[in-house]
């Protein structure tokens, strides 16, 4: 029993070091085993503490304390205890981070700016009932229709759409999502499934898409899959009750590094060479946990080389000294400008895998260039990926993004 509780405490101990371990750009497969173990005793450690804890009384109940051994390791399950309470309490504040971003970029009055029938629509509360299954996704009220394919590249050219059953006669506003995964993994089925089908609930039409990956291919193919997926919507989302006058982005890790480049790069003749005359461009952005500079110009990683050795060759097929310009376009930071349509962009504090400083620096030059509102969420206690799975702050979260979608819809920032 003793061994047993020693592992348990093992486990534990090496979460908690995931958790509060600094961060930095990682080197080789250490990132991973961090982001995974972190994951776990961030979004899920209301979970994983009262399991712990059931777990090591039956320990001890069996005798794991009669020897040296199960004493050390019940101290130090008690100081990894303290580390999941800690975590708790972090998630405990996601409803004040998202609304002092919201109203530090859109404005202290900025409810009062929404419609007041579609303010009703908004969830006044998060209960438990919202987030205490954690991979519970699908909704009664959801219909998703699965695998329409807007291009010829097969499945990596196929996208979901998640509406409500009820779909009104003048059509949904529409969410693109792109999907993470270091541009070489991931699919549209696995990511941001809370924040869709909660959107989908509440009116709006969400568009999940793939796209080729590398290292068989290369940027800009991912940024060209994504725009064109964007021209899907805008030539055939009427037939699937979309309104493609409102379409705003979204996507997570690669996916928030492309979701910052359509937001920002719309209407390129050179980036939709297949779709001269759509329009490209989106009404807001919102990127979660994004790479914006691959260039680390403002030193926002303590090791550029690491980072920069990861990209060439695999998302960059010619190096940073052959063609400086491509790995330019490949950074968000270099393509802001004045027209830049209204961004919500948001960091966990304690992100492994993409450096926090990338968003708060994103952010901040956005800030000093686009004529339009720029809210920047820094969540407190948050890993990589947080909203992959419902929690708290995950319901807090989705809460605030569509806040903000809808403060834009109102305030009318298209182009149309």
């Amino acid at each position: 029993m003793d061994w047993l509780l020693a592992a348990l405490a093992a486990f534990n101990l090496i979460a908690m070091i995931a958790v509060f371990t600094p961060r930095a750009v990682p080197r080789k497969a250490v990132p991973w085993v961090v982001f995974a173990t972190a994951l776990l005793a961030t979004e899920l450690a209301w979970v994983w503490l009262p399991v712990q804890l059931l777990i090591a009384w039956l320990l001890i109940g069996g005798g794991a304390l009669d020897s040296v051994l199960g004493v050390l390791a019940l101290l130090v399950l008690l100081v990894g205890w303290a580390g999941l309470l800690w975590s708790i309490r972090m998630s405990t504040r996601a409803a004040t981070a998202v609304e002092q971003g919201l109203r530090e970029g859109l404005g202290a009055d900025y409810r009062s700016q929404i419609p007041a029938a579609v303010r009703q629509c908004l969830r006044q509360q998060v209960r438990f009932a919202d987030w205490r299954k954690p991979f519970g996704m699908q909704r009664p009220d959801v219909e998703v229709i699965r695998n329409l394919p807007y291009g010829r590249a097969g499945v990596r050219q196929q996208l979901d759409i998640y509406r409500p059953r009820d779909l009104p006669a003048q059509g949904c506003p529409v969410l693109l999502q792109i999907h993470g995964g270091a541009w070489m993994i991931g699919d549209k089925g696995h990511q941001a499934l809370p924040l869709m089908y909660h959107l989908a609930s509440k009116g709006w039409i969400c568009v999940a898409a793939n796209y080729r990956l590398s290292p068989s291919v290369s940027f800009p193919t991912h940024l060209l899959d994504c725009k064109s997926a964007l021209c899907w919507i805008r030539q055939h989302g009427r037939e699937y009750g979309m309104d493609p006058n409102f379409v705003a982005v979204t996507g997570g890790s690669a996916g928030g590094h492309l979701c910052a480049l359509m937001g920002l790069t719309g209407n390129r003749p050179e980036l939709q060479p297949d779709y001269p005359g759509v329009d490209t461009s989106v009404q807001a952005a919102v990127p979660f946990y994004g790479v914006y500079d691959f260039l680390v110009r403002y030193e926002q990683h303590l090791n550029r080389e690491v980072y920069q050795r990861f990209l060439a060759g695999r998302v960059m097929h010619e190096s940073l000294e052959d063609n400086p310009a491509l790995w330019d376009l490949a950074s968000p930071i270099a393509q802001i400008h004045p027209a830049a349509p209204p961004f919500m962009v948001l960091h966990g504090a304690l992100d492994s895998l993409a450096a926090v400083a990338e968003g708060r620096l994103f952010s901040q030059k956005l800030r000093e260039t686009s004529k339009n509102p720029v809210v920047y969420v820094e969540m407190p206690g948050a890993e990589h990926a947080w909203e992959v799975m419902h929690s708290l702050r995950t319901e807090h979260t989705i809460d605030g993004v569509h806040r903000f979608l809808e403060w834009v819809r109102a305030r009318d920032f298209s182009a149309h």
